[in-house]
């Protein structure tokens, strides 16, 4: 059934001349709210389409747009007048006037008549180069000269290490329960295990910044890569080919670019950027699975506000929300990298065109969801909240357990057999247990101990030995110059960007 039917016609010039402008609702009320460039009509029927969540609910307004048609097209346009402009320097006949109109109309792009050649000619590209000859008729004849359609084909993570670092500093000597195969095992402290999160967050920022830094632009090359298009243009002068190649590259802001390729950039470019977002994917899930655990046992608590609901039936709940978000989408951002995986192994010969629609999806997916995680993660970073009475209430249950050894070497010290030591403490704290495990009570070991004639000879020592601090190690020094060696040194460059909170919509 088609519900359309339902509705009068609407006024389709409005919406397509309104589509120009950068709409990235967050909800339906901002949504409702931009009536005035749509009729109610033409909003009902946006939310008749599937809208992605990416975009519609989480995704900040800067990665939007990155990834919106207008930056897009304004950026091939952007391309054919560097490359106009360094063939014009070579010697190519290109006027200043041809030139100077492609700057004047970068942003001047009728979208109507865009769509209306696409369906025509069915080529994205070619559409494009008739839509910016239309308001470029001077430099009609020379835009895209040369070129092929494939010519024109990233500071939160270091915020989250920041507000990670100073959590980790403020609870360096906080001590607490560790844990392996989710049991208790030892003491570590708050501190010492942000800093397990800080120290994946910095694999990955160090991963960012060589994908970054990796990236090569595809340079001018044609149909195939073999820049015959150019070389007939300069009359076969390989030396202004090469020239042309590097000025197109250095406008573009690149440094480098590649000097073989087919009708593509290599494809393991994609790999190598969405292997970098899936690895961060990863830590962020591992992260937000400690909080959503350590919530589960009161420890901790990501940011909940006055007003925010855990559940509709159950009013008490404070439901890690937040952390949970992280988790949903990290499972996305980790799966895309099969995308590109199986993009680049079926890439026959200089190039098949079944790239194409999957990069449309896979690159814009996965950038857009890794910014959604790190600034959930930079809202749960800059609002998690400890509760130490029910941290040191675990740790005061399974310490005695833990500071068995500590006893039994003070025994010894004290002129005691270890053997016959062992086993009063093995009897006294089964006998502990049994109370923990089936009766619910406190684990009155150390009571025992006091109680029990054998140990005389540490009763006055039991309350040292015994005290959380001398289970921790090294974590407070370790916390320390963690931070002094690794964390600050990697946040210095970013010094500048490490302002402004977030907050998130929904």
């Amino acid at each position: 059934m088609d519900f359309r039917k339902k509705l009068p016609p609407m006024n389709r010039k409005k919406w397509n001349n309104d589509s120009q402008k950068l709409v990235s609702p967050k909800s339906t009320e901002m949504m409702a709210a931009n009536t005035h460039m749509m009729g109610d009509i033409e909003v009902q029927e946006e939310f008749m389409k599937y809208r992605s969540p990416l975009t519609s609910r989480y995704a900040s307004e800067e990665m939007a747009f990155n990834f919106s048609e207008r930056k897009k097209f304004v950026t091939w346009r952007r391309l054919w007048t560097w490359l106009a402009k360094a063939e014009k320097t070579l010697g190519l006949d290109i006027t200043d006037e041809q030139i100077a109109q492609m700057e004047t109309n970068l942003e001047n792009i009728d979208f109507s008549y865009a769509a209306a050649e696409e369906k025509k000619v069915r080529h994205d590209v070619m559409a494009h180069i008739h839509t910016f000859g239309k308001c470029c008729p001077k430099a009609e004849p020379i835009i895209h000269l040369g070129a092929t359609s494939a010519y024109v084909g990233d500071n939160t993570v270091a915020r989250c290490i920041h507000r990670l670092a100073t959590f980790a500093a403020e609870h360096k000597a906080v001590p607490c329960l560790a844990y392996t195969h989710l049991q208790p095992a030892q003491l570590t402290t708050v501190g010492k295990r942000a800093c397990l999160w800080i120290q994946e967050l910095l694999m990955d920022l160090r991963n960012l910044e060589r994908a970054r830094d990796d990236l090569r632009f595809r340079g001018v090359k044609g149909t195939t890569g073999t820049q015959a298009s150019f070389l007939a243009l300069f009359n076969g002068d390989g030396d202004k080919v090469d020239m042309l190649d590097k000025r197109v590259t250095e406008l573009a802001g690149f440094k480098k670019h590649f000097t073989i390729c087919g009708q593509t950039y290599s494809r393991k470019v994609d790999i190598d950027c969405l292997n970098t977002l899936a690895s961060l994917g990863a830590s962020v899930h591992k992260m937000c699975t400690d909080i959503r655990l350590l919530a589960n046992f009161k420890e901790i608590e990501e940011p909940f506000e006055k007003d925010q609901v855990g559940s509709s039936a159950m009013p008490y709940k404070r439901n890690p929300m937040r952390s949970e978000r992280c988790c949903a989408l990290s499972r996305h951002l980790m799966c895309l990298i099969q995308d590109p995986l199986m993009t680049a192994s079926t890439q026959w010969m200089e190039r098949t065109l079944d790239d194409s629609a999957n990069r449309r999806v896979c690159l814009a997916e996965a950038f857009l969801t890794a910014d959604i995680v790190l600034s959930t993660l930079q809202n749960i970073t800059e609002g998690l909240v400890i509760y130490h009475k029910v941290i040191e209430r675990r740790v005061l249950q399974e310490l005695p357990f833990m500071a068995t050894e500590n006893v039994i070497m003070a025994m010894v010290k004290a002129g005691g057999n270890r053997q016959e030591c062992h086993e009063q403490i093995r009897v006294l704290s089964q006998e502990a247990a049994l109370e923990v495990k089936q009766h619910g009570r406190d684990n009155d070991l150390v009571d025992r101990i006091k109680k029990n004639q054998y140990f005389t000879p540490i009763h006055a020592e039991l309350d040292s030995l015994l005290h959380p601090s001398s289970f921790i190690g090294r974590c407070p020094d370790q916390v320390t110059q963690f931070l002094q060696e690794e964390a600050n040194p990697a946040l210095k460059i970013y010094s500048d960007k490490l302002q402004g909170t977030v907050e998130l919509n929904l």
